[in-house]
């Protein structure tokens, strides 16, 4: 069973800008709506959890700021 919808040509617009080449509106709109929002995942984690997370994005960052200088380094002596 299938319902129709009015959408507004800017509303019609946005949800096409987020269609892919072979997915139906339907899935696009199923799609869209199962997305959680940033704060739904507010306190997902423990504060010890999320100060893991952190410390691991932290040095991850500073690892790849370490391999971006070395691969700097390696062009200027090219």
């Amino acid at each position: 069973m299938s319902k129709s919808i009015r959408l507004s040509e800017d509303a019609y617009e946005r949800l096409a800008s987020h269609k892919g080449e072979d997915e139906t509106f339907s899935e696009v709109v199923l799609r869209l709506a199962g997305e959680r929002s940033l704060l739904e995942l507010a306190g997902i984690l423990s504060d010890e959890e999320a100060e893991s997370l952190r410390d691991a994005v932290d040095e991850r960052r500073k690892r790849r700021g370490r391999e971006l200088e070395q691969i700097a380094g390696e062009l200027e002596d090219a």
